[in-house]
């Protein structure tokens, strides 16, 4: 079950500040797209505008062709902040979408055990958020995305805060989850190893004012392993994508 994402000439404006413009792109059902680029280039920006956070200045989002006018059960949104109940013990967290989704107990709980069995949190099902290790946190976090049961899924530097280790483990398991439903996933970094390593594009955003620059395809094949981190491929287009990132042409003085 997945949608797919089309910005249409979408703008941004915050008072003198152009955070978007012109921004076209489109984000096809199923696919993991990544988006890089340098501080303020509007990576959070076009992430919000698809989460119904924030309406556009001029264009269109579309989900599944409607118009996003707000938030919606069909995205879930993860950010580096992992935004837990902290009185809800981790499967009631995880329980909150389908509870309010008016599911059953006994679906409920199975939907829980689900999602905490993906992400390797089954034995701290009875924990509290505070017990929890950052990883720990933010696997409940995308178990309770998940839970929810959206067609999209919105992710805005949900590793960041996060230690080297923990952060390639959570991403192998976030791969392995979405290979086995292939919800569309737009997910904001500023790593550009993350980048490459998760995606099957990356979308470069230029800044000032924030626009899309380049969209490079990932032709690496699934799954990916460390093997593939380290291959010749992965190198070639990691330095493709950095080089498209840090080596931008000055936009000083515009908009």
């Amino acid at each position: 079950m997945s949608a797919d994402i089309h910005f249409r000439g979408v703008s941004v404006r915050f008072s003198d500040l152009q955070a978007l413009k012109d921004f076209d792109f489109h984000i096809r059902p199923g696919e993991f797209v990544t988006m890089v680029g340098p501080s303020g280039c509007g990576k959070s920006t076009a992430m919000n505008l698809v989460a119904g956070l924030l309406q556009p200045s001029a264009g269109e989002v579309l989900v599944s062709g409607r118009t996003v006018r707000g938030p919606g059960p069909d995205r879930g949104v993860i950010f580096q902040q992992y935004a837990l109940f902290p009185w809800l013990s981790v499967r009631e967290n995880v329980e909150f979408g389908p509870r309010l989704a008016g599911k059953s107990r006994a679906e409920r709980r199975a939907i829980s055990d689900r999602y905490l069995r993906l992400v390797g949190l089954s034995d701290f099902a009875d924990a509290l958020p505070k017990v929890l290790s950052g990883g720990m946190k933010q696997r409940c976090a995308i178990a309770r995305a998940y839970a929810a049961d959206p067609q999209i899924l919105l992710m805005d530097e949900p590793f960041g805060a996060l230690d080297a280790l923990t952060r390639i483990r959570l991403q192998d398991q976030l791969l392995s989850t979405w290979s086995s439903d292939r919800r569309s996933v737009l997910f904001i970094t500023h790593d550009v190893d993350e980048a490459v390593y998760l995606a099957n594009r990356v979308v470069v955003m230029g800044a000032r004012p924030g626009r899309l620059l380049e969209v490079i395809d990932v032709d690496l094949p699934h799954p990916r392993t460390e093997e593939i981190r380290l291959s010749p491929d992965f190198a070639a287009i990691r330095n493709r994508v950095w080089h498209a990132v840090y080596h931008q042409p000055s936009q000083a003085g515009a908009a």
